[in-house]
């Protein structure tokens, strides 16, 4: 008997060591390509769902209820003899502390997918070898992904997975394919996790911490605290933006955030919002419009 619960233990053990991290939904949406068969583009979602849900992409130790809710919906826009044209749509989320809630992280449009696939044919990560931009592609936005959500919880935290993102990045130079180099634009993958390890966009990790540790995760016990927690990190984003105006993160910060800081605002115990409103009309002013709906 003792024997069979030892074996069950180690069992279990092993289950949450080597955890997926990711709990990811893959979409292929094919509605704009003039294409009769359908099957190649149903083969390569489901190929692509195992792949990113049955990698493990750390070692790092992972619940099942802890794995990162994710999508990547790609809309392809050109199919002929196994070549792929698409944008790709990257989310991510975050469990709220003591709550239901899932808090967007990432929500990011890639313009530059090219791709080859054929019908059924194996899709293997290699973390030290590029093997196609199809895996490089996902490899990449799979690291991004752990290491903004690892910002979130830890200062700092999402360093080592910055890393394999860069090092995907690298890898792939040797591909023809656009947004992996300075050279293809200003908005890309190359320049997308530069940006996240580079000191010079230092309060974008900061405000991704402060905003959920600081804010976020004490609504629940105490709102008003949690709402101030939510306008500090937001005023930390105000150097970043005297120094680098329109910058690519804090795009990207508030490409995920909006809706929710107004919902937030919106809501709850009053605070003096009126300066936290300024700064958000300057660090963010493409949303200009949601920041008056705001009546804190």
């Amino acid at each position: 008997m003792i024997r069979k619960f030892l074996i069950l233990f180690l069992f279990c053990s092993s289950i949450q060591t080597h955890a997926q991290e990711l709990n990811a939904q893959v979409v292929v949406n094919s509605d704009l390509v003039n294409q009769t068969n359908q099957q190649v583009f149903k083969t390569l979602e489901r190929s692509l769902n195992e792949l990113i849900n049955t990698q493990v992409w750390t070692g790092d130790s992972y619940l099942n209820q802890e794995r990162i809710t994710c999508s990547f919906v790609f809309n392809l826009s050109r199919y002929s003899n196994g070549q792929f044209e698409a944008t790709l749509q990257v989310q991510s989320q975050r469990p709220v502390f003591d709550t239901n809630y899932d808090s967007p992280i990432l929500n990011f449009l890639d313009k530059d997918i090219v791709f080859s696939y054929q019908e059924f044919e194996p899709l293997f990560f290699n973390q030290s070898s590029f093997e196609s931009n199809l895996i490089s592609l996902i490899s990449y936005y799979a690291y991004v992904i752990i290491g903004m959500d690892a910002d979130s919880f830890s200062q700092e935290g999402g360093t080592p997975y910055y890393e394999r993102a860069l090092q995907a990045v690298n890898l792939a130079q040797v591909s023809s394919r656009s947004g992996w180099k300075p050279s293809d634009g200003t908005r890309n993958r190359f320049w997308l996790i530069d940006a996240l390890r580079s000191n010079t966009f230092r309060e974008f990790r900061q405000t991704l911490y402060d905003y959920h540790r600081q804010g976020l995760d004490k609504m629940t016990d105490d709102p008003l605290a949690g709402k101030i927690g939510l306008m500090g990190a937001i005023k930390k984003l105000e150097p970043l933006n005297q120094r680098r105006p329109n910058n690519f993160l804090i795009q990207i910060f508030f490409d995920a955030k909006v809706e929710e800081i107004v919902n937030l605002f919106q809501d709850g115990p009053k605070v003096d919002f009126k300066e936290t409103e300024e700064i958000l009309k300057k660090i963010a002013p493409f949303f200009g419009a949601r920041w008056k709906q705001i009546k804190a």
